[in-house]
């Protein structure tokens, strides 16, 4: 009997998010399709056409050099504390409750350390890099926890299996742990990309809202201290005006089939690495 309770309140708690995800969604996609023109997709912005192709590559910029930054700390920091470190020191301890505590930390406060750090502290000012630090620190927690996890999931007999073959440490975890543990890693970056596609509060202290690309052709290495604006600041902006509220939801359609975009690549990606292992 209480197992069919229990089977009847999942069932009901997984109806209801899903009515509610669909919900949200058809409500974006009502409102924002009907307003997807082409002036919206112009390569320069301005008052007129309130143009969010900028935002749209700010938004995939900002997201690469993120994770650029976060990935290769967050795996080796991971990797570390798995298979090197002993699991019962202090140090491991602190490190994780020091990872859990800041996964819990509200976006502005990052944004508030970004702010006197990286654009005052540093002398970036409101720019690219300013704000894919900041995001950088903001998403290391999830993505060190995440590959840890993944990590300690994978069976102990395929690092004893390839100890035993004679391979090294280094061999062992690169050739046999880590593709194994490649799924959880994998969501875990996921989770971090649509914190970094999502994230408002922390990039307005940090990288600013200036709508335009940073000039890479021009400048070289100098367009990354240029000020620009994501997509997801880009709807804040529009709706803070409230002078453009068809092109705010028309932008919130095409930030949603981003991530759907993204989240469907690296699934293939998944899939593809799995079949090849």
């Amino acid at each position: 009997m209480s197992s069919r309770i229990l089977r009847l309140l999942v069932y009901v708690g997984a109806g209801i998010t899903t009515v509610v995800l669909a919900g949200i969604v058809g409500y974006i996609l009502v409102s924002g399709v009907p307003y997807l023109k082409p002036s919206l997709f112009e390569w320069t912005y301005t008052s007129e056409n309130v143009s969010l192709a900028p935002a749209l590559a700010n938004t995939l910029l900002m997201a690469f050099l993120t994770l650029a930054c976060a990935v290769p700390i967050g795996m080796g920091a991971a990797i570390y504390l798995v298979e090197y470190a002993r699991p019962t020191s202090r140090f491991v301890r602190m490190v994780r409750m020091t990872t859990e505590t800041l996964q819990g930390i509200p976006s502005i406060i990052y944004g508030l350390f970004g702010l006197l750090f990286f654009t005052t502290m540093l002398g970036w000012g409101l720019s690219l890099l300013s704000g894919a630090c900041t995001l950088a620190i903001m998403v290391l927690p999830v993505i060190m926890r995440t590959t840890e996890e993944a990590l300690l999931a994978v069976p102990e007999s395929y690092k004893q299996g390839g100890l035993a073959l004679g391979a090294s440490r280094v061999r062992t975890i690169f050739r046999c742990v880590l593709p194994s543990a490649l799924p959880g890693i994998l969501a875990g970056v996921l989770l971090a990309l649509g914190r970094c596609v999502g994230e408002v509060a922390a990039l307005l202290f940090t990288a600013g809202t200036v709508a335009q690309i940073p000039d890479f052709a021009g400048e070289g290495a100098l367009a990354l201290f240029d000020s620009c604006r994501t997509l997801a600041v880009h709807m804040y902006v529009l709706a803070s005006e409230g002078l453009h509220m068809n092109e705010t939801y028309a932008t919130a359609v095409v930030l949603l089939a981003l991530m759907t975009a993204l989240n469907a690549a690296a699934n293939f990606a998944t899939k593809k690495l799995k079949e090849g292992m």
